[in-house]
């Protein structure tokens, strides 16, 4: 039997930390929201999973598949979510002003100066490599979310996986169909399974 060293293992893996306190919340997803330019999903998961330690990559996964069924912005609501689980109203409250605060005050700075600036050829060039950017680290945080998948090599959950994404993605069906129909039958299919491995 091989040996396992401790530099190859995910760092997803790793204990669970201990839950965080209100300024911890606040300061974690102030973080992140400045460091997540074009998203902060990427973002979230490495300062929960990796990081920090507060989840596990299935928790991960679990609690952002509520937040992305739940209607507003995905993260938005796993701050809530996240922050509502270890430190109940308050816990939301911190981890979504954390999220939102420090953006808002930018964002609003960056409308006046874009206002001025906007026509600038040179910065409307700079803006489309940070599209570009944004979208490769979408890529890396999905990839990342679906390796818990993958090693469960669940051949239900990837079935459904790919009956989604051929739904949303190639045939272009409306999003809140396929989820009326996706949600049922995984909900089912895991009872199910879980009732036979019982």
């Amino acid at each position: 039997m091989a040996l396992i060293d401790a530099s190859d293992r995910d760092p997803a893996d790793a204990p669970i930390a201990p839950a965080p306190g209100l300024s911890e919340l606040f300061v974690a997803f102030a973080k992140m929201s400045l460091a997540g330019f074009g998203g902060v999903l990427v973002w979230a998961r490495r300062a929960i999973v990796e990081q920090h330690r507060w989840m596990t990559a299935e928790e991960f996964n679990e609690t952002f598949a509520l937040c992305h069924f739940l209607p507003g912005p995905n993260i938005v609501n796993l701050s809530v979510v996240f922050g509502a689980r270890f430190r109940g109203i308050p816990g939301a409250i911190a981890a979504f002003a954390g999220l939102v605060g420090p953006p808002l005050l930018i964002v609003t700075l960056l409308a006046v100066l874009y206002a001025h600036y906007g026509e600038i050829e040179a910065l409307r060039r700079i803006l489309a490599g940070v599209s570009y950017a944004a979208i490769g680290l979408l890529f890396s945080v999905a990839f990342k979310m679906l390796l818990p998948l993958l090693r469960k090599r669940d051949p239900v959950a990837i079935g459904l996986l790919v009956a989604v994404f051929v739904a949303v993605g190639v045939l272009r069906l409306p999003m809140p169909w396929v989820l009326a129909v996706a949600v049922p039958c995984s909900i089912g299919a895991t009872y199910l399974l879980r009732r036979r491995t019982a």
